[in-house]
C-alpha cells in the first residue's frame, strides 16, 4: 500500500506496526505465496466437482462454490494490500484464514450435501474473523470506520449462510443466493450503513497498484497451473497413447495461449492505469474484484474440457463437453476484454468475434471428436496471440494516443 498511489490521502491508512511500509515498491511476500497453496487445492476440488457432475445442476453448484471461494480469497487480498504478512500477529491471522479456507475447500465435493454446514461455517468464520481483526487493531478514524462497515455487512450475511446449511434443496439455494447477493453487493454499495454517514468514500480505498495487481495475476497463474496439472495427471492415468499425447499437447498450448492473451498486454497496462488513477480503489474494485471472476471461471471450465478430451480423445464431446470446452474459452476471452475495457486498454475486435464463434460452434462441436475440437480451439487461440503481435484488429495508433507508453 502506498499512500501517494493515485493521489489517495496517506492519512487514511493508520500508521501502526501492522501496516505495510509506505515507501518503495510493494511485492507479494513469501507467506502470501504460501497462503495461495490452499486455493490451489480449492480450484482442484472445484474442477473435480464439476467433472463428476457435468450437468446443469452440477455446473450451477460449481459456479456458486467458485464464487464463494474467490470472494474469500479476494477479501483477503484487499486486507493484505494494507496489512503486512511479515508481522507475526498478521501472519497468525492469515494462518487461521488458511485453515478456514482449507476446511471450506475439503467441503466442496459435498458443499450442497452433507458438508454444507462445514463449508458455510468456514466461509463465515474467515470473513468475519479477518474483518473483526482489522477493526480490533486500528485506531478510530476513517479506515477504522470503513472496516466497521465491512464487518457489519459480513455479519449480516451469516444467518443466511448458516440457515441455508441447515436445510436442503431449494431452501438452501434460496438462502445461500441471498447471502452471497449481500456479499457481492457490498462493495458496489460501498458498504453503506445508516448512522455511518453513507458509504465509504472510494478515495479512502488507497491501494498499492503493483502489489494489488500482482496478487490477482498470481491467482490467474494458479488456475492456469491447475489446468496443466489436471491435464498431465489425466494423461498419466489413461495411458500415453499417441492420441492422448496429442490431446495433452493441445491442452498445454491452449493454456500457454490463455496466459499470453492476459499477460501479453493488458496485465501490465492495467497496473500503470491503476497507479495513475485518481481513485485507484474504484478501479481495483471493478477491474479486479469483479471482472477477474469470469476470467478465472473461464480457465476452470476450459481445464475440465481438456480433461474430457484427454480421457476420451476419439469420442464425441457431447453437449456438456462442448459447452465447457468452447464455453470456457469464450468466457475467458469476454472476461479479458471486459477487464481491458475497464482499465482503458483497447481490445482487438478479433477476441470478441472469436468468443461469439466459439459459442455458435457448440452444437457442431458436440457431435465432433474431442481431439478435433481441441485442435481447432488451440489453433484459434494461437491465432489470436499471433494476431495481437501483428496488430490484427488492434490499431496501435489508437493505443498510443491513449497510452503514450505503448507507442
Amino acid at each position: 500500500m502506498s499512500g501517494d498511489s493515485g493521489g489517495a490521502p496517506a492519512s487514511v491508512i493508520p500508521d501502526i506496526r501492522y501496516v505495510r511500509g509506505r515507501a518503495g515498491e510493494q511485492r507479494a511476500t513469501y507467506f502470501e505465496l504460501f497462503f495461495d497453496l490452499v486455493y490451489v487445492f480449492a480450484i482442484t476440488q472445484l474442477s473435480h466437482h464439476l467433472l463428476a457432475d457435468l450437468t446443469w445442476a452440477g455446473a450451477a453448484e460449481a459456479a456458486f462454490l467458485l464464487c464463494a471461494v474467490y470472494w474469500a480469497w479476494n477479501y483477503t487480498t484487499w486486507m493484505t494490500n494494507w496489512f503486512d504478512p511479515d508481522v507475526p500477529v498478521v501472519r497468525l491471522l492469515l494462518v487461521l484464514v488458511m485453515l478456514a479456507s482449507l476446511l471450506m475447500a475439503v467441503a466442496i465435493p459435498e458443499g450442497f450435501g452433507d458438508h454444507g454446514l462445514l463449508f458455510a461455517a468456514s466461509y463465515c468464520a474467515l470473513q468475519v474473523g479477518r474483518n473483526a481483526f482489522v477493526v480490533g487493531v486500528t485506531p478510530p478514524g476513517p479506515f477504522h470506520r470503513n472496516f466497521q462497515q465491512i464487518l457489519t455487512w459480513s455479519v449480516l450475511s451469516v444467518p443466511l449462510w448458516i440457515g441455508g446449511a441447515l436445510v436442503h434443496g431449494d431452501a438452501r439455494w434460496g438462502l445461500w443466493l441471498g447471502a452471497f447477493a449481500l456479499d457481492l453487493a457490498a462493495p458496489l454499495a460501498r458498504f453503506w450503513l445508516p448512522g455511518f454517514g453513507g458509504g465509504t468514500p472510494m478515495i479512502e480505498w488507497a491501494i498499492d497498484a503493483g502489489h494489488f495487481a500482482e496478487r490477482f495475476q498470481l491467482f490467474v497463474i494458479i488456475v492456469l497451473g491447475e489446468s496443466i496439472v489436471l491435464a498431465g495427471a489425466t494423461a498419466t492415468d489413461v495411458g500415453l497413447e499417441a492420441s492422448v499425447v496429442v490431446a495433452l499437447g493441445f491442452a498445454f498450448l491452449s493454456s500457454v495461449a490463455l496466459w499470453w492473451l492476459y499477460f501479453g498486454q493488458v496485465a501490465t497496462v492495467a497496473v500503470r492505469r491503476m497507479a495513475a488513477a485518481e481513485v485507484p480503489g474504484q478501479l481495483g474494485r471493478d477491474a479486479y474484484t469483479y471482472l477477474h471472476l469470469p476470467i478465472v471461471a473461464g480457465i476452470l471450465l476450459a481445464a475440465v474440457g481438456d480433461e474430457l478430451v484427454i480421457a476420451h480423445p476419439g469420442d464425441e464431446l457431447g453437449t456438456a463437453g462442448a459447452l465447457v470446452t468452447l464455453g470456457g474459452a469464450a468466457l475467458y476471452l469476454l472476461g479479458v476484454a471486459a477487464f481491458g475495457a475497464r482499465v482503458g486498454r483497447h481490445q482487438p475486435w478479433t477476441r470478441m468475434a472469436a468468443a461469439v464463434l466459439l459459442v455458435a460452434a457448440v452444437p457442431l462441436a458436440a457431435e465432433a471428436p474431442g481431439l478435433l475440437v481441441a485442435g481447432l480451439l488451440t489453433a484459434l487461440l494461437v491465432a489470436l496471440v499471433v494476431g495481437d503481435r501483428l496488430g490484427v484488429g488492434h490499431p496501435r495508433s489508437w493505443d498510443a494516443a491513449v497510452d503514450p507508453a505503448l507507442s
